[in-house]
């Protein structure tokens, strides 16, 4: 009889084969010998979260003189975020990066994170996550087949449309906007008065382009990579999430290596979240001044309104003794 656990981890390894045929996860390498370790993202080659795990790959090849390589698969060349979760859960990949919207339903503490204006800046983000929260979130990985390596912020996420610039919650009334398939944001853009469209990221170009969605709402650095300033050329600074970016890795592959190279790969990911933020410092300026030179129109929203029409959506979250817990350790560092 086969059973469902079987037919997936059969199925994702199927749809993982044609990336990873000289690298199976936690396998050995084609070429060079040493055991060879698989990531995936689905942001460009240059993105941030691509260079940290980057990075964690060239330490790990020095630190263990070539014995444990990493080889990535970025722009989404493994499928979308919600793929590449299951591929690491069943041990088809090793590491992915995944943005942490799309883990709400499946890891309650990652809500916290993702919730409207729980974060007043990328600098509060920043000093939250260090305080421990962090270690807090990627604890509640362990008991569905994964690991939690490190938290990477992903600064603030703002609306972008093809129509007019939003200045109020009733400037998104009747818009088709792409979301990711987390609750939160569903019921977020709702009460905003948007119509959400669960999308991938790969897809929200052509949707703009075919008038399937009319926009979506994500930080700059991905506005700016994923050429989206090319079909919406209106940015609103409405900054109602901080939502962090999540690096995974498959339990199956992490407790294959020895205690020694587990304590090797957490501490190079924790590190590598220094190598992120330096970068995505960076970038993020450089896409500013991209777009704008594009001629994508920029604008201020009215923020407490914004506020006032997000806050039913956070007391309905902070019933949840958990959430409230983790939100009001987040406030502290207001």
């Amino acid at each position: 009889m086969v059973t469902r656990r079987g037919f997936l981890t059969t199925s994702l390894g199927a749809l993982a084969a044609p990336m990873l045929a000289a690298c199976s996860a936690g396998g050995k390498g084609a070429a060079g010998g040493g055991q060879l370790l698989t990531a995936s993202d689905v942001h460009v080659a240059d993105y941030p979260t691509v260079t940290a795990v980057k990075w964690i790959g060239q330490q790990l090849e020095q630190r263990t003189g070539g014995r444990l390589r990493l080889s990535q698969y970025h722009s989404g060349q493994l499928g979308r975020e919600s793929e590449a979760i299951d591929m690491a859960r069943f041990g088809a990949i090793d590491i992915t990066r995944v943005y942490s919207g799309a883990l709400n339903n499946a890891f309650p503490l990652t809500r916290a994170l993702c919730l409207p204006y729980v974060f007043d800046s990328v600098a509060h983000m920043r000093r939250a996550l260090d305080s421990g929260i962090a270690e807090t979130v990627l604890q509640g990985f362990e008991s569905r087949d994964l690991v939690g390596l490190a938290i990477y912020d992903s600064g603030a996420r703002s609306f972008y449309n093809t129509k007019h610039p939003i200045v109020e919650p009733k400037d998104l009334h009747g818009l088709k906007l792409r979301v990711a398939s987390s609750d939160i944001f569903l019921q977020l853009m709702r009460m905003f008065g948007a119509n959400p469209t669960p999308m991938s990221l790969g897809d929200t170009f052509s949707g703009m382009e075919t008038h399937m969605i009319d926009g979506a709402e994500n930080n700059m650095r991905s506005f700016h990579s994923s050429r989206h300033f090319e079909a919406a050329h209106y940015w609103s600074e409405s900054q109602h999430s901080y939502a962090p970016d999540i690096l995974l890795m498959s339990r199956r592959s992490f407790d294959a290596l020895t205690p020694a190279d587990r304590r090797l790969l957490l501490d190079l990911a924790r590190q590598s979240v220094q190598v992120m933020r330096i970068e995505w410092d960076a970038s993020e300026n450089k896409a500013r001044e991209a777009v704008l030179a594009a001629g994508v129109k920029f604008n201020a929203v009215d923020l407490p309104a914004f506020h006032e029409a997000a806050a039913p959506l956070l007391r309905e979250y902070l019933q949840q003794a958990d959430i409230a817990a983790l939100h009001r350790r987040i406030r502290d560092f207001a």
